[in-house]
């Protein structure tokens, strides 16, 4: 009793250090007179201004090419208004501005990063407004652009691993729009033309269907007058529409022989969105089950234990709609299919049994601990809040995320696995090299 009660009196102690150490930031929240949300925090202790403005286009908008929205948003930093690529890469360089962009499931982004010193920060935001606003889709990056996706592409089809995350969401999500690869295909690749681009770009490259994060050295009433300035060539545009329902898809398991020394498994099912009920419980549970690497009791039971795999861990990867809950291993072959009886056994036993007191301390402590190093710096913050503008969630989501975690039990999350991760649901995709004999 007495080291339980020493146990619990530290963690209130963390608890309380925590919210000293971490100052979440106060963000400031409005709209553009062309509806684009904007997300702000100021921070003054660097001259330094972080812009990520997020646009809902990702690659469950690709429709019929898949790899569309990449390739678009790839064209975004490959010339604009009247700099081809070269004249818009030196603009930046030569005046230490950052320009970069990329593009997930849900969402396709612009990053900007720049001296708050007056003449740069005019040439950064004038030149991020043309950037989003006044793609080139010259011919000759249009084909630089293609070559260096079929290149990745070509380059990850090489990979046991990639072939298996592409089989794994390809099976899961059935003709969802999350079940394509983000990354194209070799015959759409080769498919999409600059009209393509055009159209995507003007239906999804919209105020309406953005949301502006920044953080730095500037006050409320410079904010206002930026977003408004980024926004500027945009249309105001409407945001894109909702996603279909994830469909559910009954248990499976797929092999491929691939020529590899290395066996790489997959195993999973539907998991969470961005805006589940059960988020925290599975969030914190899947801490211990698989979240914390090799001291997780995957780790302890697959790697430490039976040596069958250096690396193996689970997550769950919330979306705008239901994301995957995956299980993933590297193993040598001949040992492929043990490992994935243990993954899959050590599940189980989890959701029959879950957590104990003392791995739920231990992962709550791991998480709260952990979280000031989430939010150290400006590229970091602009991320989170970013991610709070575009799923819609409080803007006191930062603030109040320790508390959330710190509240989780350990019968709620027996409670929330037991409900909504089911083995028998489970889809298997392994790929690697035949056993050997």
């Amino acid at each position: 009793m007495a080291v339980k009660m020493l146990r619990s009196a530290g963690f209130a102690l963390l608890l309380c250090l925590v919210g000293v150490a971490q100052a979440t930031p106060q963000i400031h929240s409005w709209i553009t007179s062309k509806g684009a949300k904007v997300l702000f925090v100021q921070a003054d202790a660097l001259p330094m201004l972080d812009v990520r403005v997020v646009f809902d286009a990702g690659s469950a908008r690709d429709g019929e090419l898949p790899g569309l929205a990449a390739f678009t948003n790839s064209m975004l930093t490959e010339g604009a208004g009247a700099w081809d690529a070269g004249e818009l890469a030196r603009r930046v360089e030569d005046r230490g501005i950052r320009l970069g962009s990329g593009s997930l499931r849900d969402m396709g982004w612009v990053s900007l990063r720049t001296l708050t010193e007056a003449e740069t920060l005019e040439v950064a935001v004038d030149t991020l407004s043309k950037v989003l606003a006044e793609p080139r889709y010259d011919a000759d990056a249009i084909e630089r652009v293609r070559q260096q996706m079929q290149i990745g592409l070509r380059q990850a089809l090489q990979s046991p691993g990639s072939i298996a995350s592409r089989r794994f969401f390809r099976t899961l999500y059935a003709d969802h729009p999350y079940a394509h690869p983000s990354d194209g295909t070799e015959e759409s690749l080769a498919a999409i033309r600059e009209g393509d681009l055009r159209t995507f770009h003007r239906q999804y490259y919209v105020a309406a269907n953005a949301v502006i994060a920044m953080v730095g050295a500037i006050d409320r009433e410079q904010a206002e007058q930026l977003a408004e300035q980024v926004t500027a060539g945009l249309q105001r545009g409407q945001h894109a529409p909702g996603l279909p329902e994830v469909p559910q898809v009954s248990g499976g398991e797929l092999r491929q022989t691939f020529p590899s020394s290395q066996t790489h498994i997959y195993v999973g099912q539907i998991g969470v969105s961005r805006h589940d009920p059960d988020y925290f419980p599975l969030y914190v549970g899947n801490h211990v089950l698989g979240g914390s690497s090799l001291v997780s009791i995957l780790g302890e039971e697959v790697r430490n234990k039976r040596g069958l795999s250096y690396s193996v861990y689970s997550y769950f990867s919330p979306m705008r709609e239901q994301g995957p809950f995956l299980m993933v291993a590297q193993t040598k072959n001949a040992q492929a299919g043990e490992a994935l009886e243990v993954m899959r056994d050590t599940l189980g036993e989890f959701i029959a049994n879950g957590p104990s007191d003392d791995q739920m301390e231990s992962a709550k402590r791991n998480i709260i601990g952990g979280f000031p190093l989430k939010i150290a710096n400006n590229s970091k913050i602009v991320e989170y809040i970013s991610m709070i503008g575009f799923y819609e969630l409080p803007l006191d989501w930062l603030d109040t995320l320790t508390d959330k975690v710190a509240a989780v039990t350990g019968e709620q999350v027996r409670d929330a696995f037991k409900r909504r991760i089911d083995p028998a649901d489970g889809i298997a995709v392994v790929v690697g090299g035949k056993p050997e004999s």
